[in-house]
Formats: structure tokens, sequence, C-alpha cells
């Protein structure tokens, strides 16, 4: 889909306010990185733990309101 050089040229709003954004604080998209590792990234699993948590399971019952008499 080929469109003319006006809608080539054209940049929405949003578009507009996230560079002029970009303008004012240079150091946003390091900001964002950083919150991103806070949040998202995370250690590498330590696999001998997982097994030693799954190991040490206790099995919950089919129906956990109803007491064994």
């Amino acid at each position: 889909m080929k469109f003319t050089k006006q809608f080539q040229r054209y940049e929405s709003d949003i578009t507009l306010f996230i560079k002029d954004l970009k303008k004012k604080n240079p150091q946003l998209e390091e900001e964002q990185r950083a919150g991103r590792a806070l949040l998202w990234d995370k250690a590498p699993r330590d696999l001998d733990a997982q097994d030693r948590t799954n190991e040490s399971r206790v099995a919950q019952q089919p129906y956990v309101y109803q007491n064994k008499l």
C-alpha cells in the first residue's frame, strides 16, 4: 500500500507529543529500562532449590472443605 506524499509526512498528535517529551527529558528511555528491569526482569532460577521446593510440597485433598473423619 503506497501513500501519497501528503500522508508520508503526517505525524499524529501522540507521535509529536512523545518526540517532544523525549526532547525535554533525554534520560526518559533509560529510566524506563531501569523501571522495567526492577519490576519484570528476574534473576535466573536455582534449579536445585526449585527441585527441593517441588519435592517438599504436600498434596492437597481434592475437596479442601471436607474434613476426613
